[in-house]
């Protein structure tokens, strides 16, 4: 049978019609409000240029820390998530010049890690930096002495941007930064500031990783990518997967972290003026026992690179809808007289 041009056009778009209606459809809903945890916000500090790092504060809550990436020296930001606006500076003393600072995590006893692990020359430092320091009772800018240690990897020096603290144990974790997904680094059970700090690998982890972030009780691990993010049964150090994060769509997706209540994920990007985009938490981050409003443990597959196969986000899903409209578009357009 013969078939018109008309007829042909129709039924070539649609299926791209149907697809597009699909993925429409199947975009996971972002949560409208966060009455059970923190909002996202604004970061408006104009000297916060690369936000890198972000570490929920335990002991002011609302307040998040956080740091530039390079080039600013050894400070630190205590920014208030009701208002965006930077409640303190810390100026660390006791260490030498920062390198590359792209991690922050808050251990037991409100100790401050701060993760000088970036390697801006591929990999090839023999050694990179953590630095402790007692959180402030107090919230206003202020001189604080750190303690540095020399960290080392087992199997030679590397790249990376993901640090995490055990809140129960103290131990400190870190996971490399490769395109084709890394590894779960294990650090000494008590950093030696007189000694090297030997990390070891002991599990993979399958995503090109910018951050991490450990729940409040330890029991979960959330780390993200710039496009994706994965969840993991934290298992004593011996990760489980249990599924994708809804990651939102930003600038330089950067980093990660737990609100102090384990409810929320907050995720940050580099830039001035970056917002915080908040999420829910993955079984409310062990405190809860809730679904999870942004991710999904079902149907959860195995990917690398910079985690495009293992996250379904909103602003992507939307993106490609419009694209296949686009084309569409285009069909009619192109569709012979």
């Amino acid at each position: 049978m013969k078939c018109g041009a008309g007829w042909h056009s129709w039924h070539m778009r649609r299926p791209f019609a149907l697809l597009a209606a699909a993925l429409l459809m199947s975009a996971p809903a972002v949560p409208a409000s966060a009455a059970d945890g923190d909002e996202g916000f604004t970061v408006k500090d104009p000297r916060i240029t690369e936000s890198s790092g972000l570490a929920a504060s335990r002991l002011h809550p609302g307040v998040y820390w956080t740091h530039n990436d390079s080039d600013d020296g050894p400070y630190l930001y205590a920014v208030d998530s009701a208002t965006g606006e930077t409640v303190a500076r810390l100026t660390l003393t006791g260490i030498g010049s920062p390198r590359d600072v792209e991690a922050i995590s808050i251990g037991p006893g409100n100790r401050i890690f701060v993760g000088d692990i970036g390697d801006n020359l591929g990999g090839t430092w023999p050694y990179v930096w953590i630095y402790e320091l007692p959180e402030p009772k107090e919230l206003k800018d202020a001189t604080v002495r750190a303690t540095q240690y020399v960290v080392k990897y087992s199997d030679g020096a590397r790249d990376a941007e993901s640090m995490v603290v055990h809140p129960k144990t103290g131990r400190v974790y870190i996971v490399d930064k490769k395109e084709e997904g890394g590894h779960l680094y294990e650090g000494p059970a008590k950093l030696s500031a007189t000694d090297d700090n030997v990390f070891r690998p002991i599990t993979p982890v399958e995503l090109w990783a910018t951050d991490a972030a450990l729940s409040p009780d330890g029991e979960q691990l959330a780390v993200r990518g710039y496009f994706g993010g994965i969840h993991y049964s934290w298992n004593g150090g011996e990760l489980q997967r249990k599924g994708r994060l809804s990651v939102p769509l930003q600038g330089q997706g950067e980093s990660v972290t737990y609100s102090a209540d384990g409810s929320r994920l907050m995720y940050g990007s580099e830039g001035t003026q970056s917002a915080v985009e908040s999420r829910e938490a993955p079984g409310g981050g062990g405190r809860k026992g809730s679904s999870a409003g942004g991710g999904s443990a079902e149907g959860a597959e195995s990917g690398g690179g910079d985690g495009t196969g293992g996250t379904v986000k909103a602003g992507g899903v939307v993106v490609a809808a419009l694209v296949l409209l686009l084309v569409l578009r285009l069909t009619r357009r192109r569709r012979p007289s």
